[in-house]
């Protein structure tokens, strides 16, 4: 079955965490070489691009505390 859309739902930390491993990992070169199929590129960008249109406080002065409180409360859930 293909077409239509898939649809994820992120908490906005969830998101704020996601979006800032990808940027950091799509850039490694140990990242590439795992993800070594170009198809799975084309969703991982487009995931990346959705994060970064959705989330205004990348480009907040405050991103890293805005990013460390986030991770704390993700880690605080899953303990």
């Amino acid at each position: 079955m293909s077409g239509g859309e898939v649809v994820l739902k992120l908490s906005h930390d969830q998101a704020l965490v996601l979006s800032d491993w990808l940027d950091r990992m799509e850039s490694s070169r140990t990242f590439a070489q795992v993800v070594d199929d170009r198809a799975v590129w084309s969703a991982l960008h487009t995931i990346s691009g959705t994060l970064d249109k959705s989330l205004v406080g990348i480009f907040s002065p405050d991103y890293v505390q805005l990013l460390e409180a986030a991770r704390q409360r993700l880690l605080k859930d899953v303990s």
